[in-house]
């Protein structure tokens, strides 16, 4: 199948779409909040935008007639019950080899709308289409409240790719793929994504924004050590991070820019080591002005690191701060997309939070989906969690009421929810 190659649209352009898909997704949900007693209203409703530019009514002596209104579509997600809106936010792993039927009977009672290819894989991309298509087929038989799953996986390339086999290529390390010119690798990640769409991922955790200083690699565990950065400034990783998320972008799948503000300055890894805290990041640093770069050339999804950042908020994971999240992501760089979390399942960094607190903390922070991807064991209490919580705190209903909004929006945007 040929792809043609997106239009990069300027940061105003992109947010007029969004204003509009953001109308989308709230028409209609004031009385649906009204009868929930608190609940998270849908993020979309069943009502059109009507079509503007004609006259509303025609007059006799100009001849005019009226314009019709168009019969409104319906759009996926709208009048999901709470227990949907949850599972929206929620991204969960499944073995790339297959889920067991214990996963998929946790998919389908906790409504989960989004699922993440976990592990490693060598079968191919035949073999993972397989694979993929009864975690897709939760949502046409009702499971997600119609909304289309988000697929995802880990296919950044070198160490870290989840997916190989026949019909997958493998992929340089993010420090090789610097070696190529930003256009051809575009070009390359555009092969790799139409990849992923055959297998029926539609979403790649992937391209990683850290910069990590020249000379730091080998003491900075997370990144540098698995040579997964770009570069050592913020002018050498853009480019890249840009040409990568693009490819991803032609070929129908979404990419998500990671890890926000930013691992490249830090020593220890969030997934094995607690009490990682960078002490150097602030709002002007060189791993933001990337991901601000990436915002402008339209980021639709952001994944956010879980260590301490001192001096934006040295009280919270990045995950769980409300400074970082709401007050530099959201307002001071402008994002208004979709914000998941790194690991929350198993990462030591967070070992310390019951799995409920780390959901709940997230969305009350200001981000959207909870990645769960390294284990299943704490996903019910986080369904759970963020379910009581809303149906007891309208102004957290309203975070997530939010949250799902954009989710779905991005969704659409992105292809993935019509």
């Amino acid at each position: 199948m040929t792809r043609t190659p997106r239009t990069r649209r300027s940061p105003s352009s992109r947010r007029t779409t969004l204003l509009a898909l953001g109308l989308l997704a709230t028409i209609g949900t004031s009385g649906a909040l009204a009868g929930c007693s608190g609940d998270p209203v849908p993020s979309t409703g069943t009502s059109g935008v009507p079509a503007t530019g004609g006259t509303s009514s025609g007059t006799a002596s100009s001849g005019t007639t009226p314009t019709p209104t168009p019969t409104p579509t319906p759009t996926p997600g709208a009048d999901l019950s709470l227990d949907e809106k949850v599972g929206q936010l929620l991204m969960v792993g499944v073995p790339a080899a297959g889920a067991d039927d214990a996963t998929l009977a946790l998919l389908r009672d906790e409504h989960v709308g989004n699922v993440f290819l976990a592990g490693r894989s060598t079968a191919g991309v035949d073999a993972t289409a397989d694979v993929v298509a009864p975690l897709t087929a939760l949502a046409q038989d009702g499971t997600t409240g119609g909304v289309p799953m988000w697929v995802a996986t880990d296919q950044e390339g070198g160490l870290v790719q989840v997916l190989r086999g026949p019909g997958f290529s493998d992929i340089p390390s993010a420090q090789d793929q610097a070696a190529m010119s930003a256009a051809d690798l575009e070009d390359a990640a555009r092969g790799w994504g139409a990849e992923l769409a055959d297998a029926g991922v539609n979403l790649n955790l992937a391209p990683v924004a850290d910069v990590v200083p020249e000379g730091t690699a080998e003491q900075n565990a997370p990144i540098g050590y698995f040579g997964r950065q770009y570069g050592s400034t913020a002018e050498a990783v853009t480019p890249f991070v840009e040409a990568f998320a693009g490819g991803m972008q032609d070929a129908g799948v979404g990419a998500v820019v990671k890890h926000f503000p930013g691992l490249g300055l830090v020593g220890g890894n969030t997934d094995t080591d607690a009490g990682v805290t960078d002490t150097e990041t602030d709002a002007g640093s060189a791993s933001v002005d990337v991901f601000r770069a990436s915002i402008d050339d339209g980021a639709r999804v952001v994944m956010m690191s879980t260590a301490v950042y001192a001096k934006l908020d040295p009280d919270a994971p990045a995950a769980f701060s409300g400074p970082v999240v709401t007050g530099l992501l959201r307002e001071k760089l402008g994002f208004d997309g979709v914000c998941m979390t790194d690991d929350l399942a198993a990462a030591k960094q967070v070992a310390d939070v019951a799995p409920a607190d780390r959901a709940v903390r997230t969305v009350d922070a200001g981000c959207d989906v909870v990645l769960a991807s390294a284990s299943t064991d704490g996903v019910r209490d986080m369904a759970e969690g963020l379910a009581a919580r809303a149906k007891d705190d309208p102004e957290f209903a309203a975070k997530v009421d939010a949250a799902v909004g954009r989710v779905l929006a991005a969704k659409q945007e992105l292809g993935t929810g019509g």
